[in-house]
């Protein structure tokens, strides 16, 4: 079950999503990284990765794989939702509460989810986005792990490019193309 600290809010810290996204842009929703290279990123088994897309419980939204030779291709986003995923089951959160979270992160853009921390007890997902809702999450005394989505989408970020990207259309792109405006960008 995911649960909201104190109250929803966009308490979210501008200084830290420049961090993240240094030159205002995104991951392209058009390009995606085929299974293995998914795996790689977010630190999975492949085994692992078929059988979350195979239950819904993390499907590739940019394409999924129609019959045998078709390739999944799985977004930045969805990258980001595997890792986190492969971080709640290392602390012991049951997979009926990681499918809670998982659907209410599907709904958040990438931004949105920058801003996220999520904390867990072993047994509930809570969901914070600001500092005050930790506070108050961490006066119940009950003992919580948190993990930062933005740790993750910086994690991500700081190897994703060493993985070849796919375009929708099937072309392949050896860096994404926020690796490509980031390099245009310091080369000018």
């Amino acid at each position: 079950m995911l649960e909201h600290g104190s109250a929803m809010g966009e308490h979210a810290d501008d200084a830290e999503q420049g961090e993240l996204f240094p030159d205002s842009s995104l991951p392209d929703e058009l390009v995606g990284y085929r299974g293995p290279a998914a795996c790689q990123i977010a630190g999975i088994t492949y085994r692992q990765l078929d059988y979350w897309a195979r239950t819904d419980l993390v499907v590739p939204t940019i394409r999924s794989a129609h019959g045998s030779g078709s390739q999944r291709l799985y977004s930045f986003k969805d990258v980001l939702v595997l890792k986190v995923v492969k971080r709640l089951l290392d602390t012991g959160v049951s997979l009926q509460n990681i499918r809670v979270a998982v659907d209410h992160l599907r709904r958040r853009g990438v931004r949105d989810l920058a801003r996220i921390t999520l904390f867990s007890d072993g047994t509930t997902v809570y969901e914070c986005t600001s500092p005050e809702e930790v506070v108050d999450l961490l006066r119940g005394g009950q003992g919580v792990f948190g993990i930062a989505v933005s740790g993750a989408i910086r994690e991500i970020t700081g190897t994703i490019h060493e993985f070849p990207a796919e375009r929708v259309d099937g072309a392949v792109i050896t860096d994404d193309e926020l690796t490509q405006r980031r390099k245009a960008r310091s080369a000018g």
